[in-house]
């Protein structure tokens, strides 16, 4: 993950930005029983999640999906799969589990969604093969894809179709400095009913926002590898908690790091949290270093 990655991440202020006040009606609408929360890291690889993966494992996916329930799902950037593969896929993983897919590339950074109709379709006819594991798809936009861009980006959310649901990451910080009227972008994700993706990277603290447009929260949280990674997700608890008490309908919340293989144990740590202090009945992963000594989950 070398998105907003630092050299020397002790000096930067984490504080998440206040709570943005049209997130409160936004969900006090939506108010319902407890949320759907799905918790995971970014990849399953083996090599990515060094010491995860007890000795002898055979089939990756198939073992990450006894200890977590979701994964996001980056390959689909890189690569349109063959069915036979999305619905190997399917296949390895329990029911309830969910699948986090990355639109490819070709539609948000080739085409950059001009005559994106084409890819877009071809993309969503094989990862359709994800049926009821299917998440949510995320569009995550190039870092140069600005606000002048806005009318191409708002055609291809206008046409997006919807029954899949889909949620929007912009890397560009003019979306969020005030130079875009952004209540534009808010009511047509509110519109399509379009998750806004909340990025918390440790280089790119200009696009850490708050704005929630539907009742989901889709937080990609990428570590930095080092201590304060955990006092960020007590301050993620904090902020996850109240939307829960404003009436969130579901939490995704997926964990990156520079080196991966600290993912599960920051994953886990969060999980744990939510377990304890809010009662919830989420499967804390096995992690054989946390089980051996190793290394302590708590920090």
């Amino acid at each position: 993950m070398k998105f907003g990655k630092v050299d020397d991440a002790e000096n930067i202020d984490f504080t998440l930005p206040p709570e943005n006040p049209a997130n409160q009606a936004l969900l006090n609408a939506a108010k319902g029983g407890k949320p759907g929360i799905y918790i995971g890291c970014a990849k399953w690889n083996k090599t990515d999640l060094k010491g995860f993966y007890p000795k002898g494992t055979k089939d990756e996916l198939a073992y990450y999906a006894t200890q977590f329930n979701s994964i996001e799902l980056n390959a689909t950037f890189y690569n349109n799969f063959p069915v036979e593969t999305i619905e190997s896929w399917y296949g390895k993983t329990p029911a309830g589990f969910k699948f986090f897919p990355k639109l490819h590339q070709g539609i948000s950074h080739w085409k950059r969604l001009k005559d994106a109709k084409e890819p877009t379709d071809i993309y969503l006819d094989g990862i359709a093969h994800l049926q009821d594991k299917l998440g949510m798809l995320f569009l995550q936009m190039p870092d140069n894809f600005g606000p002048k861009n806005w009318e191409i980006l708002k055609a291809y959310l206008e046409e997006w179709p919807s029954g899949f649901p889909l949620a929007l990451e912009l890397r560009h910080k003019g979306w969020y400095d005030d130079s875009f009227h952004a209540d534009d972008l808010y009511s047509v994700l509110e519109k399509k009913n379009i998750t806004h993706i909340v990025t918390d990277s440790a280089g790119r603290r200009d696009l850490l926002h708050m704005r929630l447009t539907t009742p989901t929260a889709f937080i990609r949280y990428n570590g930095a590898n080092v201590d304060s990674d955990y006092t960020r997700l007590d301050d993620w608890f904090e902020r996850l908690k109240l939307w829960i008490e404003e009436g969130i309908q579901n939490i995704y919340f997926f964990v990156h790091q520079n080196h991966e293989e600290a993912s599960p144990l920051l994953s886990s740590y969060l999980i744990q949290k939510l377990n304890k202090e809010l009662g919830m009945e989420l499967q804390v992963p096995y992690d054989p270093r946390v089980a051996s000594g190793q290394v302590s989950l708590f920090k």
